[in-house]
Order: C-alpha cells, then sequence, then structure tokens
C-alpha cells in the first residue's frame, strides 16, 4: 500500500489554496495530507488544509529554523514548501533531510541571488538574458537623475523596493501636480515627482529603490519544473495583456527562462517574468517559489503542483510537455470557507463558515461561478 504524501505550506498566499486543491487532485490517486500555518486567523489556506496552526510572530530566521523543523518532526512532513524566510530554511536543508523532509524550493546560493533585484540584473546579465535599463537609487539626488536620464530617453519612469515579491513598493513617476483628478476614481499607482522627492529629502534614512522604464504589455510569466539536475522538466508561459490571459510555448519566452533557471539552479518550482522594452522581451522579475497563478496551468492539461512534490520525493516525471494550451481567459474572485472564529464567538456553530473571496480555477473544459473564465 502506497503511503499518503504529508506536504506542509508555510505563510503563504491566499491563492494557493488552488495549489492545495490540485495536489489533493493528483492524477496518481496518491493520499495527500496539507498542514498550513500562518500569522492570519483568517487566511484561506488555514481553512483548506487538513491541519492548521498561527506561526509565532517575531522569529528570527535562526529562531523561524528551529520552529520549522519542529514542525516537520512532530507533524512528519514529507515535502515542505516554504515561503516565509525560504532563505535561511533552504540553508538547513541536510537538518531536514535527517527529519525526513524535503524541501520544495531551490539551494540557498540561487535564493540568493534573485532576493536582491540588481544582483539578479547583472547575474542574468552575465548568461545573455535582456534586462531593461536600471538604475540603483537611495537618496532625492540620485532619483531625479536617474528619472531624467530615463526621460530623456522618451520613456517614463517607475521605481520598486530592490529587494521585494508581489509588486508591493511599485509606483510609476508622474510631473503633472497633485490636483482633484487625481482624488476621482480609483487609487492609482503614479505618485508625483516632487512628492516622492520632497518625502526622500525629509526621511533620516536611505531607500533602497530600482528605478527603470516603465515596461510594456504584453507580461509572460513563465512557469519552471526544474530538477536537482538543474534541467527543466516543464516551462509554460501564461500571457497577460490587460485581462486577457492565455498561454505561449513560444521560445522567445521559454528560452530565456530556461537561461535562468538552468543556469542559476532554481530547482523545483520557480517564475521568470518578462515584458517589453521597445521590440525586446526583457526580464522582469524572478520568483524562486510556486506563483500564485501556477494553478491556473491546469488548463493546459498539467497538475504542476503534483509534479513538483513528485519530484521532490525522488519520483522523476521526466520532460512533461502540456497535452493542449488552455483557450485565453480571465480571473474572478470566488468564495472560500474560513475557520470558525472563537473569540468572540460570533455566531452559532452550526451556521455555516465565514467565507472570503480569493480567485478560483477552472477546469478545462467547464465554466465555473467564481472561476478563470473564458473569454
Amino acid at each position: 500500500m502506497v503511503s499518503r504524501v504529508r506536504v506542509w505550506l508555510n505563510r503563504t498566499y491566499a491563492e494557493n489554496v488552488f495549489f492545495m486543491d490540485q495536489l489533493r487532485r493528483n492524477p496518481s490517486d496518491r493520499a495527500v495530507e496539507i498542514h498550513a500555518t500562518h500569522g492570519d486567523a483568517d487566511s484561506p489556506v488555514l481553512a483548506a488544509a487538513d491541519t492548521a496552526e498561527l506561526e509565532p510572530e517575531g522569529l528570527s530566521p535562526a529562531g523561524y529554523v528551529e520552529y520549522a523543523l519542529a514542525q516537520c518532526r512532530r507533524r512528519g512532513i514529507d515535502v515542505f514548501v516554504p515561503r516565509l524566510h525560504q532563505s535561511a530554511i533552504v540553508a538547513h536543508r541536510a537538518e531536514f533531510e535527517a527529519v525526513g523532509t524535503a524541501l520544495l524550493a531551490p539551494p540557498p546560493e540561487a535564493v540568493a541571488v534573485f532576493q536582491d533585484k540588481v544582483v539578479a540584473y547583472e547575474a542574468v546579465q552575465a548568461v545573455g538574458v535582456p534586462v531593461p535599463p536600471w538604475f540603483r537609487v537611495r537618496d532625492a539626488d540620485e532619483l531625479l537623475a536617474a528619472v531624467e536620464e530615463l526621460e530623456a530617453g522618451g520613456h517614463r519612469a517607475c521605481f520598486k523596493p530592490a529587494s521585494g515579491a508581489g509588486g508591493v513598493g511599485f509606483r510609476m513617476i508622474t510631473r503633472s501636480p497633485f490636483s482633484l483628478t487625481h482624488l476621482s476614481g480609483f487609487p492609482t499607482p503614479y505618485v508625483q515627482l516632487d512628492l516622492v522627492l520632497d518625502a526622500l529629502r525629509r526621511s533620516e534614512e536611505p531607500v533602497d529603490w530600482l528605478v527603470m522604464p516603465r515596461l510594456e504589455q504584453p507580461e509572460v510569466s513563465v512557469d519552471c519544473l526544474t530538477g536537482p539536475d538543474n534541467r527543466v522538466r516543464l516551462a509554460i508561459g501564461r500571457v497577460k495583456n490587460g485581462r486577457r490571459r492565455g498561454f505561449t510555448l513560444q521560445e522567445q519566452w521559454l528560452e530565456p527562462a530556461r537561461l535562468v533557471v538552468e543556469g542559476f539552479g532554481l530547482h523545483y518550482l520557480s517564475n521568470v517574468q518578462f515584458r517589453m522594452f521597445g521590440d525586446t522581451p526583457v526580464l522582469m522579475d524572478v520568483n524562486t517559489r510556486p506563483a500564485g497563478g501556477l494553478h491556473q496551468l491546469s488548463l493546459c492539461g498539467v497538475n504542476v503542483p503534483w509534479l513538483a512534490v513528485q519530484l521532490a520525493l525522488g519520483e522523476d516525471p521526466g520532460t512533461v510537455t502540456p497535452p493542449f494550451l488552455g483557450q485565453d481567459y480571465t480571473v474572478v474572485a470566488g468564495p472560500r470557507p474560513l475557520r470558525p472564529v472563537s473569540i468572540p464567538q460570533q455566531r452559532p456553530e452550526t451556521e455555516a463558515p465565514l467565507l472570503t473571496a480569493v480567485p478560483a480555477p477552472a477546469q478545462p473544459g467547464s465554466v465555473q461561478t467564481g472561476a478563470a473564465l473564458p473569454l
């Protein structure tokens, strides 16, 4: 009898409820039990898991590693998919292996390269992957000089933290003065240059920003599954152009993604993002973890989370080609249950659990309410 597989996801994105769903619906018909931890009691991943715990707050990276090892021992974790403190955790891979846990994450050297976007851009340029013009800035004078140089070349400037994820801190620069126009409609990522410069000059601490031209659509996120031998098993591009989404196997996107993941040893699941700079696809970002939209590849007939777990367990699936590319689609929100609240008690225990809205996936050939809907 084949034993069940125990998988742990730590403080992951809400959208990874679909990652968890796909593990349970694996084509091997293998029993999977999922453990989840998070700092937010209302994270839907806690409700979606078979077992769940709130994570302790305030742990140092070293302290978190000890906490993670204890979780793996106590819960009998076979595969750990770390997001929080990934770099500290992968540095202790041997200790996790000693307690019987495989880490579904790249080696520490690969994670270190892509923690800092400047280091990453310099590294990928060296292996022949195009990147956009960029400037590292730490104060108002450096920001102004970078913006003026980009504008002189006919580009619109934007900035983001040199380290970070999920688009947090991304802003686009405008020279339009602040007016009532900026208070109508929905908030935008545009910020006035004079306000940013003033804030920097008043700040007592330097910033660490990457300033670059605003890149154009389409945005193509290439999801890659790579073995410990640095060989890519699967690569599919997810194309985003406004609301419309689709898939691609065009080599102009896949070839530079392979150069990155194979050249730097981004084992297991990673995501390489490109946008257009003029007529050239250029690297925008690299994620050393599963992308939040990874589950959308189910529209191409592949269950990538399960393929990754198999690979982590030493069950190499070999090179995988999607049987088809799904039709164009869009993403809408749907409800997911939350864990019942305990203090204060908000409703009788017999009532249905609370719901939260997160984007939901669709299966090939079907349309679901709260799903990735075909266009």
